[in-house]
């Protein structure tokens, strides 16, 4: 592995960058954000606006139990996951609706929005009313 982000050891064990997830959940949150990625690192030195903030104290005062009947409802796709969301359960606007997703220590460095897409794949029916002639031509096979 060249430039990963995370591994698994030898045992199976979850690593971020050499630290494991409980040492990483220890670290102070400036701490963590010198093992992200650039962009997620800045994020957080520039300071997290109120809205990030609330979903951050929301989320440290949740437990695992909790969050999985009642998911932690969030707008927030630009939220960099943080090792205290490991095991939660967030909902995520897409846009139209709140999707869950559960957080995995893999997800880790990455943003929540990257985890519930806002498009969906077009697939194109047949020609309908008012279609050109060339248009309405179907291959038999």
């Amino acid at each position: 592995m060249s430039s990963t982000e995370y591994r698994t050891g030898r045992e199976g064990e979850f690593t971020y960058r050499g630290y494991d997830l409980d040492e990483l959940q220890d670290m102070d949150l400036d701490e963590v954000a010198e093992l992200l990625p650039a962009r997620q690192r800045r994020t957080i030195l520039r300071g997290l606006s109120e809205e990030h903030q609330k979903l951050l104290d929301k989320a440290d005062g949740k437990g695992d139990e909790e969050t999985a009947n009642n998911p932690i409802r969030t707008h927030l796709r630009d939220m960099p996951v943080l090792p205290e969301f490991v095991g939660l359960t967030f909902a995520v606007y897409t846009g139209q609706s709140f999707e869950r997703v559960e957080i995995e220590p893999e997800m880790i460095g990455h943003y929540l929005g990257e985890f519930q897409l806002t498009r969906n794949s077009v697939e194109h029916g047949q020609a309908g009313i008012g279609a050109t002639r060339s248009s309405k031509f179907v291959p038999l096979k």
